[in-house]
């Protein structure tokens, strides 16, 4: 079984950084690039769980679910990765996001 956590650990660590940010700093970017996210990481999981399928695109919740979202696709996507690869590939876009969201 793969080991996920360090890609839970980045996406906890974004999440509480989005969390814990000022409304401005969120309305000046950070929700965008959160949501961003958690639509790839979403869409990454669709891909896996039924290939050929269209992919579904997550809704905007809002500035202030932007958190919860990125938390909830990032353990969608966790629980059918196949490997070190893609865990590590999801793992490298969570920190490159969080960078781009300055939280």
């Amino acid at each position: 079984m793969l080991d996920t956590t360090p890609l839970t650990a980045a996406v906890d660590q974004f999440a509480d950084r989005l969390r814990a940010a000022p409304q401005s700093r969120l309305q000046r970017g950070a929700a965008a690039e959160a949501l961003a996210l958690a639509r790839e990481l979403s869409a990454r999981a669709q891909r896996l769980e039924e290939p050929g399928a269209s992919v579904r695109e997550m809704p905007d919740a809002g500035m202030f679910a932007a958190a919860d979202q990125v938390t909830v696709a990032a353990r969608d996507l966790a629980v059918v990765l196949p490997g070190q690869g893609e865990l590590t590939e999801a793992v490298d876009l969570v920190e490159a996001s969080m960078k781009r969201a300055g939280v």
